[in-house]
């Protein structure tokens, strides 16, 4: 696992050590207001990038416990940003409480424990009826179905389906589980980054404008392509063939790009552009994981039942 692991982290890690030269001599010709801006927001981008491969990295040569932790802490965090932007009630506190100290932690410690039977069912059956029932004893009902729906949604974005990234590690496919996760995050993470340049260079026809006015046609074809391209040559990662490889490499562009635009969707009822602010260029850490909210339970379930020994 570590030879293989060095080879993709060394790739990276030459892709924005390029990217940040680029970026440098765009700075320096940039003279336009526009042009200014749009060069800022890149070098912001590959600065952050740095930072998440640096964590992301480190914690996949600590090992799965560390691991965990990190995706565990990453939940936590998305749930805040999506709770910081929805509106809520006092009726919703001890749910809510409920859901960020006692929910995702043992969701979490189950995962750890690699209790799968319980793992699978805890948030969708017990906490789904638990939490509603909790909500009921403060009385309130003004917009409770509306309420309840909004408590369950969240769980589910930030904690089940980003779990499912490093619940790999429990998965036994004949390689090591590790790198079934750096593929997942590898191909997802990409897709975004190949949408944004190929959408910046080619973009001309706007995809969804209400929904996401950034996305273009030219990129997410130019960009899906060129994940899928990445994932299918990065086959050795895992216990795919090439073939299989590309089609689940599709899957998973297909399951992040609505991922992202599913949250892109919520943002603008929420009438907010970014869920947070804490990483710069990026927004939030849930808007750097919105692809994987919808890709990584794809990818698990499909290697569980297909891969694994």
């Amino acid at each position: 696992m570590t030879s293989l692991f060095s080879l993709v982290l060394a790739a990276i890690l030459g892709l924005l050590a390029g990217a940040s030269a680029i970026g440098f001599v765009l700075q320096r010709g940039a003279t336009e207001p526009g042009s200014v801006a749009t060069v800022q927001n890149l070098n912001a981008r590959i600065r952050s990038w740095w930072i998440m491969v640096a964590v992301f990295g480190g914690a996949i040569l600590l090992g799965d416990t560390a691991t965990v932790i990190l995706f565990a802490f990453l939940s936590f965090m998305a749930l805040r940003e999506f709770w910081t932007l929805t509106p809520s009630r006092r009726g919703d506190h001890l749910a809510l409480f409920l859901s960020f100290f006692v929910v995702l932690p043992l969701h979490y410690v189950l995962l750890g424990t690699e209790w799968y039977g319980l793992f699978a069912i805890f948030i969708p059956v017990y906490a789904f009826l638990i939490l509603p029932a909790v909500a009921t004893l403060t009385g309130d009902v003004n917009e409770f179905l509306a309420r309840t729906a909004r408590v369950q949604w969240g769980l589910m974005l930030t904690v089940y389906s980003i779990s499912h990234a490093p619940a790999l590690l429990m998965l036994e496919t004949g390689t090591p589980s590790a790198l079934l996760l750096v593929y997942l995050v590898v191909v997802v993470q990409l897709s975004d980054v190949f949408q944004y340049v190929w959408g910046k260079l080619l973009g001309k026809h706007r995809f969804s404008p209400n929904i996401s006015p950034s996305k273009t046609i030219e990129g997410l074809v130019g960009g899906g392509a060129s994940a899928i391209l990445v994932g299918t040559l990065l086959y050795r990662l895992t216990p795919f063939s090439p073939l299989q490889a590309a089609a689940i490499s599709t899957v998973i562009v297909v399951a992040g790009f609505f991922g992202g635009f599913v949250l892109s969707a919520i943002k603008r009822d929420l009438n907010a552009k970014d869920w947070g602010y804490v990483i710069e260029g990026h927004g939030g850490v849930l808007d750097r994981l919105d692809s994987i909210t919808f890709a990584a339970p794809l990818f698990f379930h499909i290697v569980r039942y297909w891969f694994t020994t």
